[in-house]
């Protein structure tokens, strides 16, 4: 439900991929639970894959090798497709000109056709399929969706729908759920084959929508052993009112289900009940289930059930940040959630901004212990002063109990455009790197440019922080960057921040802007270079000499397969900033690395 206008003005509110992987260091856990994310990764690190030019041509459909076959819910033969060769029958009959292509597909226009270039198809699906998301940083996660939404032809080696499967496959794992429906959504039904009726099932899931499975329902049933489609089928009758076909199905379903199962048959039921379908009155009962699946949770979100926290808990990031956009939930519940979106980079500032004017719209009033009225304290307030003040407690939790959790770079992402608001003063000096830093996290890098003078103002100790993210992230240097001042802040963070140090020095060696001798000498004092042996640097390095931003993005995301900034490699986050530079990636390139800078 949209905010009324007034409570709205008010708040203003491949076959190497592998071994490209393994290359890359970032073999990890699944962060979702067996059933419901990938399947758990090996105990210890797996020897990088011998590449196999001679292996012929993967036919449309085939089965990925069985460690790479995510599930997220449902039968872990996800990707196991009918057999090569057998055409899917054509569901609906539709003249020519009402038919679209398979050639490209894509809601943006992004990054252009030639996005990929000429890269091996088989290597990038691999890839894709076994990216360990979500990655670290919020903004190469935002680039790494433009390229995977961008309109492109399927590359070589790799069938259309196969290539539409694996881009919104990788959507859904870092929590874009309205992107992979989009992708999907954009290639018509008679097309589909098994990989794509897979991912487009959990798709509709993922964004709560169980109506959105009853195109695919009957297609999904044949060409596929996942558990979802017999109950999808009796949802998808009873909404159209075919009540005792519906109740057939579900019988049906009901007899093959397991008793661990009996959650599942029990939301297929209420969902019926929507419709009238029957006599079909059902409470759902959570105790005793001990395992959140993708259709326990896009059945429940779309009901507006509140799912168990213990049940959530057990899933990663990216399942929280579905149920941030979840339609069904009321807001108020969703603001947690929405956090965790915008730092996985699912949610923009206004994104955020607008769901706290829902909250503030179902609430009987806006007051200062109200999450929304907080916001509005942050636009406002009477003065500046105040004014931070509020966005402080966002961003520290300060006047707020202990109880309540803070996460603070979601603060920083919500009160973006409060703080460029701020007139740039010396009276807020000592909170110039929580604004820089806030207005980074949303693009507003000319707006924290404007803060340059005051920073360059402050001793050098007082100053560092908000001077090291405008150092990366301004579009043109607006502060010191002679050799002194970069020894000066690399000694003082030497003992308690070295992970910093190096990321800073990389970066502004891969943006080019470590020209003199004496500043290459800080590289090598802090033994921060360029990777230029391993694979993964390989394949980067030339997919930006060919001009391939989506490879890079692709490949930046693998770089970046840690969930803490702690862990990235100095020598290869240097390489990504300069292949992002190199590929006209410029604003991404600085926005990762002032991400950086405001997280360490």
């Amino acid at each position: 439900m949209k905010p009324r206008p007034s409570k709205r003005a008010a708040i203003a509110f491949g076959i190497g991929a592998a071994a490209l992987i393994t290359a890359a260091a970032f073999a990890q856990e699944s962060l979702l639970p067996p059933g419901f994310g990938l399947q758990p990764g090996p105990t210890s690190r797996p020897q990088p894959a011998a590449p196999a030019p001679s292996q012929p041509t993967a036919q449309p459909g085939a089965t990925p090798a069985p460690a790479a076959a995510p599930s997220l819910g449902l039968d872990p033969s996800i990707f196991a497709a009918a057999e090569a060769g057998n055409p899917a029958d054509k569901q609906l009959e539709l003249p020519d000109s009402a038919r679209r292509s398979v050639a490209m597909v894509g809601p943006f226009a992004g990054f252009g056709p030639q996005a990929w270039g000429d890269t091996n198809g088989r290597f990038l699906a691999s890839m894709m399929r076994r990216l360990d998301a979500p990655i670290a940083s919020r903004w190469a996660s935002i680039t790494l969706r433009r390229a995977l939404l961008t309109r492109v032809p399927a590359p070589d080696r790799v069938a259309a729908p196969d290539w539409v499967a694996e881009r919104a496959w990788l959507l859904l794992r870092m929590g874009e759920a309205d992107g992979a429906r989009m992708l999907v959504q954009g290639v018509d039904v008679d097309r589909f084959n098994a990989k794509l009726y897979a991912v487009a099932g959990q798709s509709a899931l993922a964004t709560a929508d169980a109506a959105g499975l009853c195109p695919i329902a009957d297609g999904g049933a044949i060409r596929s052993r996942e558990p979802i489609w017999p109950l999808a089928r009796a949802i998808c009758a009873a909404l159209s009112g075919d009540t005792a076909i519906a109740g057939v199905l579900i019988d049906q379903a009901r007899r093959r289900t397991s008793e661990s199962q009996g959650i599942d048959v029990q939301l297929a039921e209420r969902m019926m009940g929507v419709n009238g379908a029957g006599q079909r009155s059902v409470t759902i009962e959570w105790t005793g289930v001990n395992q959140l699946t993708a259709w326990r949770f896009g059945m429940a979100s779309a009901l507006g059930l509140t799912i168990p926290s213990d049940l959530l808990g057990t899933v990663g990031p990216q399942v929280v940040a579905w149920s941030a956009r979840a339609p069904m939930v009321p807001a108020s519940e969703r603001l947690d959630a929405a956090m965790t979106a915008a730092r996985l980079g699912v949610f923009s500032n206004s994104a955020l901004v607008d769901l706290y004017a829902q909250a503030a719209d179902e609430g009987s009033e806006i007051t200062s212990e109200t999450p929304a009225g907080r916001l509005r304290a942050c636009y406002v307030s009477d003065g500046d002063g105040a004014r931070i003040a509020a966005m402080r407690g966002f961003w520290t939790g300060e006047g707020r109990s202990q109880e309540q959790g803070v996460d603070r770079y979601g603060g920083l992402i919500l009160t973006a455009r409060a703080a460029a608001r701020i007139t740039p003063d010396n009276d807020h000096a000592s909170e110039a790197a929580d604004l820089i830093a806030s207005m980074m996290s949303a693009g507003l890098d000319r707006k924290a440019a404007a803060w340059a003078p005051i920073v360059s103002a402050m001793s050098k100790e007082e100053g560092d922080p908000a001077w090291a993210i405008l150092a990366v992230g301004t579009p043109k240097v607006s502060v010191d960057l002679s050799a002194d001042r970069l020894s000066g802040v690399a000694e003082r963070w030497a003992d308690e921040k070295p992970q910093k140090v190096k990321l800073l020095l990389g970066a502004l060696a891969g943006l080019d802007r470590m020209q003199t001798q004496d500043q290459m000498q800080l590289l090598v004092d802090y033994q921060v270079g360029f990777d230029n042996r391993s694979n993964w640097a390989r394949f980067l390095l030339q997919a930006a000499d060919r001009k391939e931003p989506a490879t890079v993005a692709l490949l930046v995301a693998a770089g970046l397969q840690k969930m803490s900034w702690a862990q990235v490699s100095p020598a290869m986050f240097a390489t990504m900033i300069r292949a992002l530079h190199d590929v006209g990636l410029d604003g991404e390139a600085r926005m990762i690395a002032a991400e950086a800078m405001s997280r360490l």
